[in-house]
């Protein structure tokens, strides 16, 4: 059934019907139960009935590995690849590339009209949409589904989230009739184990029967030692973890943990454990051997002994040609253990019997943090092999920063809802501007995910809003003996206030008058008259004998602040609801400011920025047009632009201790200037969009270009990975092949830049 040569599970028939009924569908299910099933279904159809799919994902690693996965299935012919660094064979039937490749090919951003692009394409595999919740890359899939024409069906692919329903709502409501599929099936079920150092030979279930923590569990006590520079360090127990996995045929193990450095560490503590068979070591020496034979800038790597004993680590400062080797023999079941960070969660091929969670709490930029159930579902998720496991094995290690019960809490909370991330950029406003009018752009804004769930966004606010109606309530209740209003108060206080003053009046005038023998003057005696009339006016009011009058003037003052507080929070409400409209409104004022803009429509200038793709299209934009970058040699561009695009916090207090050249520091200052001008005009607009000048690698990348090799450049720096290094001259590769593709590029600049990329494209950079 479905051309599978196997049994479907119940959700994916559900979602394959939806397919065939030519339904959009949401698909929620966890990590590992399979949902590509799901998208190979529509290959098929595809294929079938001589139309086109495009399959989408949020990482280029990703893209490049379900490119191999789909031309080894359906044959090279039928599959292409887009990708910020690759295009191959892009009018396949099958067409692998990345979210935001397919969100500039419905911009008609250097990809042609939509028309053209999406030919004959009859579905949209979104994979990993759950990504719309990250921070930076978010609002790339509410464009997506916006923009996405609807006679496209939208196969939707996501892990498990809370609010899969709004999504699906939000999607049936802007694109077209969308079903959701939400499953909390797992065909390889999870068992959950905890690491208690005082019992060191054994692993803890971590719940009882009953599915509550394991009583026999203790809470970890602290026991440091003393590191190679003095600091105190935690006591790693990493070697008897996996001895205890390796033991109970646990193994293979994803070993997630938060640092890289730790992951070398414990790599390292792990090498003789002797996890490798003889046999097995030899397959790994000889895949090793034939890989460095392709790859021969790494034989010097010094982690290939730790491979031979079965052991790896793999994590964004490692080059990407070593993480594919080390996923390859990972796969191959010659790798036993490795030692990840989160990255690996996102979506790579390399099921694991068992994953192990160092700890549930992680260092971010603003501290230490506690992991969200949708993190952890992610990490503990890769455990379990369909087709190999009956069951997958999930450890927690205990440290004296957690406790048991804690851990037990996470295990068992639910997923995280979608939050919506959108966030108009000037790229977005120039090319909605281009095709459409200043109301139609309204109207597009408002179908974004964020506004749609902005009833729940705002839950908050509303909540105090009810509370504070409540205090309004309250306050308004106050019972007046003499049934005097609210309005008789204010009157009477009034009176009173007006009394009082002048009354002092009079007493100053009585003094000054007193020593002149006199009688008061008329004006006198007809203020003097003015004030007892104020006074007998006091007096027909009871307030002054009252006995509760104080309380009821604390109640009126209350009641005042509340009503102050309360037009505040309607207020904040109205602003937060329109809040992506105004964000755009702020960045097309800044448009119209620097001339991108007028009449609400691109100029020449305009255009071009709405074909860039960076933290800041505005700030790129304004460097290119001021002409610094047209006399530039290949290697002094990519170091100027590598400065412009490196936003790596870490580096920014400090330099690699290579000296810039004259040029490239003259330009950087210019480009300072423009910087400085252009901080004041977001300012003043309230637009918060980065621009960075960070010239850590800026000498090393020049040093590139003119020809050093890659062991000399790595060799410039202390304590940064080699994979950061490839991932910064990427990113230049990245700017640079937009200036040789965008309109209006001085030709210098375009020549220059072709060169630039030649020299930078050479191993490793140009491995993915």
């Amino acid at each position: 059934m479905f051309g599978f040569p196997f049994e479907l599970d119940e959700f994916q028939k559900d979602a394959c019907k939806c397919i065939e009924n030519k339904e959009s569908v949401v698909v929620c299910a966890p990590t590992g139960a399979g949902k590509t099933v799901i998208a190979e279904f529509a290959i098929q159809q595809a294929i079938k009935n001589d139309e086109r799919i495009f399959y989408t994902t949020p990482l280029k690693a990703l893209s490049n590995q379900k490119f191999y996965d789909f031309s080894n299935k359906y044959g090279a012919d039928k599959v292409g690849l887009l990708t910020g660094d690759s295009s191959y064979n892009r009018n396949a039937q099958i067409v692998v590339m990345t979210t935001e490749v397919f969100r500039n090919m419905l911009y008609c951003t250097n990809f042609g009209s939509i028309s053209d692009n999406m030919k004959n394409v009859r579905y949209v595999v979104l994979d990993e949409v759950h990504y719309m919740n990250d921070e930076q890359r978010g609002t790339v899939w509410e464009e997506s589904i916006i923009y996405c024409p609807t006679d496209v069906q939208i196969i939707a692919l996501s892990a498990t989230v809370a609010n899969a329903d709004k999504l699906t709502e939000w999607i049936n409501t802007v694109h077209s009739k969308t079903t959701l599929i939400n499953t909390d099936f797992r065909p390889v079920p999870l068992r959950y184990y905890y690491f208690d150092s005082s019992q060191p030979d054994n692993l803890l279930p971590l719940l009882s029967p009953g599915g509550l923590l394991n009583k026999k569990i203790k809470p970890e006590k602290r026991d440091f030692r003393r590191g190679p520079r003095g600091k105190a360090q935690q006591k790693s127990h990493v070697r008897q973890i996996i001895r205890n996995l390796f033991n109970k045929d646990m193994l293979p193990a994803i070993y997630f943990t938060f640092s890289r450095k730790k992951c070398d560490e414990q790599m390292e503590k792990c090498v003789s454990l002797e996890l490798v068979t003889k046999e097995e070591q030899e397959k790994i020496k000889a895949f090793i051997d034939e890989y460095i034979a392709e790859n021969p800038y790494l034989y010097n790597n010094k982690h290939i002994e730790y491979l031979m004993q079965g052991v790896a680590s793999h994590h964004a400062g490692l080059l990407p040609s070593w993480k594919i080797l080390v996923e390859k023999l990972f796969q191959q079941g010659l790798i036993k253990v490795v030692f990840a960070t989160e990255t690996l969660a996102a979506g790579i091929n390399m099921p694991a019997r068992s994953t192990v969670i160092s700890s549930i709490s992680k260092r971010t930029d603003s501290g230490h943090r506690t992991l969200t159930p949708s993190e952890f579902l992610q990490m503990s998720g890769r455990a379990g092999r369909r087709g190999m496991d009956e069951v997958g094995y999930v450890t927690i290690v205990g440290t004296p920063f957690q406790s048991p019960q804690e851990v037990a809490d996470l295990v068992l909370s639910d997923a995280n809802p979608l939050e919506s991330r959108f966030a108009p950029s000037y790229s977005m406003v120039l090319n909605l501007l281009q095709r459409f009018t200043l109301d139609e752009a309204k109207e597009l804004i408002l179908k974004s995910f964020g506004y749609f769930s902005s009833s729940s966004r705002l839950a908050g606010l509303q909540a105090q809003i009810d509370i504070n109606n409540e205090k309004i309530l309250e306050a308004s209740e106050f019972k007046c003996p003499y049934n005097l209003s609210l309005n008789d108060i204010k009157e009477y206080n009034k009176i009173r206030d007006n009394y009082v003053q002048n009354k002092q009046v009079l007493k100053t005038i009585y003094k000054q008058e007193k020593g002149k023998k006199r009688q008061l003057p008329s004006e006198a005696l007809e203020f003097e008259k003015f004030v007892k009339g104020l006074l007998h006016k006091m007096h027909s009011f009871k307030c002054g004998q009252c006995n509760r009058y104080k309380k009821h003037m604390k109640s009126i003052d209350l009641l005042e602040r509340y009503e102050k507080r309360g037009s505040q929070l309607e207020k904040e409400i109205e602003t937060q609801r329109d809040i992506f409209w105004n964000k755009f409104l702020s960045h097309r004022n800044v448009l119209i400011d620097y001339g991108y803009l007028k009449d609400d429509y691109p100029t020449e200038r305009g255009k071009t920025a709405s074909q860039i793709r960076s933290e800041n299209e505005l700030f790129i934009s304004e460097i290119m047009f001021s002409g610094i970058l047209n006399e530039l040699t290949p290697a002094e561009l990519a170091s100027v632009i590598c400065a412009v695009t490196t936003e790596d916090v870490r580096n920014d207090m400090y330099s690699s201790g290579l000296p810039l050249s004259p040029i490239v520091r003259k330009t950087l200052n210019k480009i300072k200037d423009i910087r400085r001008k252009l901080e004041k005009k977001q300012n003043d607009n309230n637009v918060e969009d980065s621009m960075y000048i960070n010239s850590f690698y800026s000498a090393l990348i020049e040093l590139w270009v003119v020809g050093e090799d890659w062991e000399y450049i790595i060799n410039q720096v202390q304590d940064i990975g080699e994979g950061d290094i490839v991932r910064c001259f990427k990113r230049v590769v990245d700017v640079l092949r937009q200036f040789t593709t965008i309109d209006n590029v001085p030709d210098e600049l375009v020549f220059t830049a072709r060169e630039a990329i030649n020299a930078i494209l050479r191993e490793p950079i140009d491995v993915d």
